[in-house]
């Protein structure tokens, strides 16, 4: 069992503060991630350890794509994630607790030695949501680091100031994901908001950190010119139209099954805007 960081006491149980969500957790429960447990009045990060997830990538495939091209990197995830988006395209593993999925039991010298014995200069956190199981992550980049290998964030960026601040010297290069230009969008369909991922974004930017942005256009919700034009102009308002900006193409999943793919015409349309608004790179995912 691994003591996890950022929470405090609280009445019959841990108030966890890693994310926006600040979940009281009461003794034997667990939070909004499903991969925080209160026991003992401590809170445990349930998921440590045990990747359920494990490949070789092109570093494009996160996406990252002006970030050391036409390298591989290793793929990691554990079950988890703070968000609950309808669509969500590995809800498998995102909306799983960790004794529901399979997994393999690695420690974090492990992963470097894996990544180290298949020559790959990076390792990504990725396919679920990194910051819910912050501690293996933040183990892993440490070391990760101290060897010379890259660090890639793939996230929704949904964290607190302090977890965030504390890992980003070890995090080299991040795609952050924004559902929509819309916290009551956040609210309804992915149980967050959407004021922290924005600071998050700036955050990084200023940390030096490479950053690329996606925005998955889902069919009817937020494949508008309305939506895709507010996502530019935030961007170009806080100076960041130099960062690739990735619009990605929906495909029916989770708790959307009915819904159809996003039509080709709807990323065009979207990259015509943002090129037109003044964002400098542009590219169309999942087509």
């Amino acid at each position: 069992m691994t003591e996890a960081r950022f929470y405090n006491a609280a009445e019959d149980g841990v108030r966890c503060l890693l994310c926006p969500h600040h979940c009281h957790i009461k003794e034997g429960h667990r939070g909004i991630c499903r991969s925080r447990e209160c026991r003992g009045g401590k809170l445990y990060a349930l998921s440590y350890g045990k990747p359920c997830a494990l490949a070789i990538d092109p570093v494009e495939k996160k996406p990252l794509n002006r970030f050391m091209p036409g390298t591989y990197c290793l793929s990691l995830s554990c079950t988890g994630c703070n968000l609950s988006c309808r669509w969500c395209q590995n809800s498998d593993i995102s909306q799983a607790d960790p004794e529901d999925a399979d997994h393999i039991v690695l420690t974090p010298a492990e992963v470097i030695a894996t990544c180290i014995r298949n020559s790959l200069p990076s390792i990504a956190y990725t396919y679920t949501e990194p910051f819910t199981w912050w501690e293996y992550m933040f183990d892993i980049a440490a070391l990760a680091h101290g060897k010379g290998l890259k660090n890639i964030l793939v996230s929704a960026g949904y964290v607190e100031k302090e977890p965030l601040r504390e890992i980003l010297p070890f995090i080299d290069a991040a795609n952050i994901d924004i559902k929509a230009m819309d916290d009551g969008f956040y609210r309804k369909y992915c149980g967050a908001e959407l004021s922290p991922v924005l600071e998050n974004i700036l955050s990084m930017k200023d940390a030096g950190i490479h950053v690329e942005i996606t925005n998955l256009l889902v069919t009817g919700l937020n494949d508008s010119a309305e939506h895709v034009g507010a996502l530019c102009r935030w961007m170009i308002a806080n100076g960041v139209q130099e960062v690739p900006l990735h619009f990605s193409r929906f495909f029916p999943r989770h708790k959307m099954t009915e819904s159809e793919p996003t039509p080709r015409a709807s990323l065009i349309m979207a990259r015509d805007i943002a090129v037109t608004s003044g964002i400098k790179t542009v590219y169309l995912g999942n087509i």
